[in-house]
């Protein structure tokens, strides 16, 4: 599963092959199919799912050394631009990058996608909640927050540049501190 969730986060859902993922993990090609017997969708719902998973356990990794959720935010985007330069471009979102792919396509693997996004949500929204912002709000905090990591790494991606990724993290962090002040 980790050769498939590496090949997809770079190359897309579409863009990677059964071959490839089997070549990449070094492993029989029949053992795909026995471990996933529903073939490549199989696999892609598992690997969204895991990923997901993975990825979320980010928000307690940034959230709980960080004096503030200010600062937390602030990290994370800190940390979404270092891994960004350090893979040349190549890692952002496992889940954007297929969910772009597959959603207008593919129900299945939509839904896998959709149910990780409100898993990091809720989370969030907990996080915001816990520190002293108000459920509504904190939930549109979570909401907006996800939106300008996914659009940035989007476009960092694209220009090869972290600017857009070090924007939306200061502004993700400004959205949280007069979150914070307003106690909304």
């Amino acid at each position: 599963m980790l050769a498939g969730s590496k090949l997809f986060r770079r190359n897309g859902y579409t863009g990677t092959g059964m071959k490839q993922i089997v070549a990449e993990a070094s492993a029989p090609f029949g053992s795909l199919y026995h471990f996933f017997p529903g073939g490549k969708e199989d696999l892609g719902d598992q690997v969204i799912r895991n990923s997901g998973r993975l990825y979320g356990q980010l928000v307690d990794a940034f959230f709980d050394p960080a004096p503030d959720p200010e600062t937390a935010v602030r990290d994370a985007f800190a940390g979404a631009a270092t891994t960004l330069r350090e893979t040349d471009f190549a890692d952002a979102c496992p889940i954007a990058t297929i969910a772009l792919e597959v959603s207008s396509t593919n129900e299945n693997l939509r839904r896998a996608c959709a149910e990780v996004f409100e898993e990091w949500i809720g989370t969030l929204a907990a996080r915001f909640s816990a520190a002293g912002i108000a459920q509504d709000r904190a939930r549109e905090l979570a909401v907006s927050l996800i939106c300008g990591l996914e659009g940035a790494f989007v476009l960092s991606r694209a220009l090869r540049d972290t600017k857009p990724v070090e924007i939306a993290g200061a502004s993700a962090a400004a959205e949280v501190r007069a979150a914070l002040a307003a106690g909304l």
